[in-house]
C-alpha cells in the first residue's frame, strides 16, 4: 500500500456515496493549488490524466 492510499481510502470512506460534477472537482483542485502551490505539478498531471482517460492515442 502506498502512503497516498490512506488519503484515497479516507476519501472513499467519508464521501464515497456522494455524486459530484467534474466542474465541482475542478474548482476544488484549483482551490487546493491556490492554498498549496507546491502541488501545482502533481495536480496538473492528475487533471490531465483524468481528462484524457478515454483518448485512444495514450
Amino acid at each position: 500500500m502506498y502512503f497516498t492510499d490512506r488519503g484515497i481510502e479516507e476519501l472513499a470512506d467519508r464521501r464515497g456515496e456522494e455524486e459530484v460534477s467534474l466542474a465541482w472537482l475542478a474548482d476544488r483542485l484549483r482551490e487546493f493549488v491556490d492554498l498549496n502551490p507546491e502541488f501545482e505539478t502533481p495536480v496538473e498531471r492528475l487533471a490531465t490524466w483524468l481528462a484524457r482517460l478515454d483518448d485512444e492515442d495514450d
